[in-house]
């Protein structure tokens, strides 16, 4: 496989993956061939299964970032800042970016990505598959963090379904047509419940509160 870090197979990476998301939100993604993408990007088959394992893999071709922005926040975040309060913030920024992975960023074909995305079983099953991936990820490196002492494998699930919830109801809405900001604002919101959630617990304030047991009649 290429290494990431030679610049013209960065640049082809690139290039294959832009072709390919093109044709697969002109046409879906299930309707175009591997054969397709390689004629239409200059390349060979052989050439782009060098770049990716999947045929997922072309358009969802920035989930591998994930894993990168995971580990640098827990190894390069500050003395005396806990890991999961680190990925807090890495979150946050990502939405504060407008980032692509945060589902946030601007342009006119971020909804028919997400509509390309959500009618195919093929990318949904990828997605579920990357979570389990990135889940397995973010326990190792919890677990190896000398500042970490939770339950590294417990946490890492918990956070990667919260932050999974958070991100489908943003998309919920961009598709639904709710004004950018508003999702903006109420996806951070989100994302600092639901770290709230994991590092402290559920509020107790919003639990319904115990019924108090009915006094009893005397006869």
């Amino acid at each position: 496989m290429p290494n990431r870090g030679d610049r013209g197979g960065a640049r082809t990476r690139a290039r294959i993956a832009e072709v390919a998301t093109e044709l697969f939100l002109e046409r879906g993604f299930d309707d175009v061939t591997i054969a397709e993408v390689a004629a239409a990007a200059g390349v060979s088959k052989v050439t782009v299964f060098a770049h990716f394992e999947r045929k997922e893999d072309l358009l969802l071709d920035r989930l591998p970032d994930v894993i990168d922005i995971v580990r640098t926040a827990i190894r390069d975040r500050a003395d005396g800042l806990d890991p999961v309060e680190a990925l807090r913030q890495a979150a946050l920024a990502l939405a504060a970016q407008r980032h692509p992975l945060s589902g946030l960023s601007e342009g006119a074909d971020v909804e028919p990505f997400v509509r390309t995305l959500m009618a195919s079983p093929a990318l949904i099953a990828r997605l579920r598959a990357f979570a389990h991936e990135i889940e397995t990820e973010l326990a190792a490196a919890l677990h190896a963090d000398a500042g970490f002492s939770g339950d590294s494998t417990l946490t890492a699930a918990l956070l990667v379904a919260a932050y999974r919830t958070v991100a489908a109801e943003s998309l919920r809405r961009r598709l639904a047509g709710d004004d950018l900001a508003d999702i903006a604002t109420a996806h951070q919101q989100r994302v600092n419940a639901a770290f709230d959630a994991v590092a402290h617990g559920v509020s107790a304030s919003h639990r319904p509160a115990p019924r108090q047991p009915k006094p009893r009649r005397r006869r």
